[in-house]
């Protein structure tokens, strides 16, 4: 396996939640690296038998180990690691965890590119309105990783490995290959950074998680329309938990209320007024 900046670079940035674990739902439990959130899913009721969603920042991986210890008991390892996309907030641990646990990780096959060395994502964009995080994007790294042998396509049906009763659910737009994961039993929906419970674009926001829900950070999805769609398409899910890449997780009626808003007003809540995406460019 080769390294990046993505995986190497550490990151200095923060929230007022970072390194809490918080249980979402039944089996679900969340915790914040720094600036976003993975989950440890419990999928049977087995002790210890579990897999983890998205792999956090770059020089993560001591306390992800940590907590996942905290959480299934020493040396604990999971089945398989699942990750909704390969942006390097999603993929920072990923290589020091998996030859830790030696466990194989899963993708859409769109996004396979980013994750075997073949492809780098496009440069952030720091012309979207927004705020700091927005500005000091371009200083966050692109390129993709390369996991060789370690990383495989999701299955055609949808069907996510090692998680029965969950889906895989296509929802492109931040990236080409992103997923969200969906229980339809409580109806609990990972949802990635499809969309997110905060703005951001704004240092002050990320910092603090005040809570409110946006599209796809700005400054690096590429293509809108996939991204309006992929909202659409989760929203009519009807989630009662939704737990997003970014942001504290949101519920009930809330949830409900603010991803109509979301849906029904996407151009002026999630689509930036100018920038070289929106615009065009690729």
């Amino acid at each position: 396996m080769k390294e990046s900046s993505s995986t190497e670079r550490y990151m200095p940035m923060t929230s007022s939640t970072s390194g809490m674990i918080v249980n979402e739902a039944d089996g679900v439990y969340c915790l914040t690296v720094q600036i976003v959130n993975i989950c440890f899913v419990r999928v049977s009721e087995e002790p210890g038998d579990w897999v983890l969603v998205d792999a956090g920042m770059p020089k993560s991986a001591d306390k992800i180990i940590e907590a996942a210890e905290e959480l299934y008991g020493e040396n604990a390892k999971p089945r398989a690691i699942i990750l909704t996309h390969g942006h390097f907030d999603h993929v920072g641990a990923i290589i020091d965890l998996v030859e830790r646990w030696q466990v194989p990780v899963y993708a859409h096959p769109l996004e396979l590119p980013f994750l075997t060395g073949q492809q780098d994502y496009p440069k952030p964009d720091a012309s979207v309105e927004g705020g700091l995080v927005a500005k000091i994007s371009p200083a966050f790294p692109h390129e993709g990783i390369d996991l060789g042998t370690h990383v495989q396509s999701l299955p055609e049906d949808e069907s996510v490995p090692h998680m029965a009763g969950w889906k895989w659910i296509h929802t492109p737009g931040h990236t080409p290959g992103h997923v969200s994961l969906f229980r339809e039993a409580d109806r609990v929906l990972i949802a990635g950074d499809a969309f997110v419970t905060v703005k951001q674009e704004s240092l002050y926001s990320v910092l603090t998680q005040e809570q409110e829900v946006s599209g796809p950070p700005r400054y690096l999805t590429t293509d809108w329309e996939a991204a309006r769609t992929s909202v659409q398409k989760l929203e009519a899910l009807q989630p009662t938990v939704a737990i997003t890449g970014h942001g504290v997780p949101m519920a009930a009626g809330t949830l409900r209320e603010n991803l109509a808003k979301l849906v029904n007003e996407f151009d002026e809540i999630a689509i930036p007024d100018h920038g070289k995406y929106v615009d065009g460019e690729r």
